[in-house]
């Protein structure tokens, strides 16, 4: 699928990827950097690919009504990537990954930590063939640690990271633990990955010198915990769960209304006075116990109760409209499908169609990244297993040649 984007020059056009990630945090670093115009080979086991391909229903059809490879999570993080089936466990695997490592920019891969030094393909192993090479290695728990040989997957390091203990609602109201509805340590790991990697190849082109990035999920989650672990260092009181309301901030939370839910954000003293107008309760911004937003949060509970009786009075469109008009931030609790179906969305591109060789038509999320000069680039629909084989294969012996050619290996 071509674009009018496709017409102008992408920031990452010449780099070469080796992406030797599965699941999530590797592939949704390797997505965006091929949305920004990175060559992106993905390396996916024989006969298995990538465990997502696997991980259905729902599964996009062949043109002849059977399941294909192409499972609904494996498209979320795949799009502009080549597959070809290397088999690791074998001499002739091992060595067409270093010949495919040797024409690359980056490597990034999740295996185990050593899993791939003792196959002879780990950093070490392809430096002294790619001297300059950025290597990635993302795992659970990092390359050193008590935990480094423990096995990480998203909601493991959701519940063992903290985020789940400030998730859900509170001991009072019944409350347990909660993950967040996807994986959004893998997708954090993803974005810290990709910055990483830009990172290195920043130095890289001012030195020559490539460099290892030691990427863990437990260190990613930690460090996005940001607020709530700032919290607990200034003051020594463990965060715990509220819901949906935010800790230092009020009103900031959910509310019920005569029909749906409504989003409220009042972030500073001068939102409230307005809000309260709005909701028909203009007191509220004099009381002393609401007056000032730390006096809000010291009083949640009073300030919940009035807000959420003079909110059963309307509709939650009705009272986003009203608070909108008023400079109120608000907004709905929307489904997966009416976000995907809001005009916003569709007006800023999230929602695109990318068609497949084979002409299957898939509906996928669109990049955030609006960027004016070096746009990004939608041209390759994620891959079905080994489809890339002979094109990765040409390629290399091409490279290869004009490599000897000039004398340069």
């Amino acid at each position: 699928m071509t674009t009018s984007s496709d017409q102008k020059p992408a920031c990452l056009q010449g780099l070469r990827i080796l992406d030797m990630s599965r699941i999530l945090a590797g592939p949704t670093a390797t997505q965006l950097l091929a949305d920004l115009g990175a060559d992106v080979i993905k390396v996916e086991r024989p006969g298995l690919g990538d465990d997502t391909r696997s991980w259905g229903p729902p599964f996009v059809a062949n043109a002849d009504g059977s399941e294909s490879d192409l499972s609904a999570y494996f498209l979320s993080a795949n799009r502009n990537k080549r597959s070809i089936a290397i088999d690791l466990a074998t001499d002739d695997g091992v060595a067409l990954v270093k010949r495919l490592a040797a024409i690359s920019d980056v490597v990034i891969e999740n295996y185990k930590p050593g899993d791939l030094a003792r196959r002879g393909v780990g950093y070490d192993d392809v430096r002294k063939i790619k001297p300059d090479i950025v290597w990635c290695a993302i795992s659970g728990f990092g390359q050193s640690g008590p935990y480094s040989d423990r096995t990480g997957y998203d909601f493991l390091i959701q519940a063992m990271g903290g985020i789940m203990s400030i998730t859900g609602e509170s001991d009072a109201a019944g409350g347990k633990p909660v993950k967040v509805g996807l994986g959004i340590a893998d997708v954090m790991c993803g974005m810290y990955a990709t910055v990483g990697i830009l990172a290195a190849l920043r130095h890289r082109d001012h030195t020559g010198e490539g460099q290892y990035i030691d990427l863990a999920l437990y260190d990613t989650q930690v460090a996005w915990l940001i607020n709530a672990a700032t919290n607990y260092l200034a003051s020594d009181k463990v965060p715990g769960r509220i819901g949906n309301r935010h800790p230092n901030i009020a009103p900031y939370q959910t509310f019920a209304t005569a029909k749906g839910e409504i989003a409220i954000a009042v972030g500073n003293d001068q939102q409230f006075a307005r809000f309260a107008a709005v909701i028909g309760s203009p007191a509220l911004a004099q009381d002393e116990r609401f007056h000032r937003n730390r006096d809000r949060v010291m009083n949640i509970d009073a300030l919940d109760a009035q807000v959420t009786e003079a909110l059963r009075n309307d509709t939650a469109e009705n009272w986003e409209r009203r608070l909108i008009a008023a400079g109120i931030p608000a907004g709905r609790v929307a489904t997966i499908g009416q976000v995907l179906s809001d005009p916003h969305t569709i007006a800023r591109d999230m929602v695109i169609r990318m068609p497949t060789d084979d002409g299957q038509l898939l509906g996928l999320l669109g990049n955030p990244l609006k960027m004016s000069a070096t746009p990004v680039r939608f041209h390759r629909a994620p891959p079905h297993l080994d489809q890339h084989r002979e094109d990765v294969l040409r390629e290399i012996v091409a490279i290869e040649d004009a490599q000897r050619s000039d004398g340069t290996r």
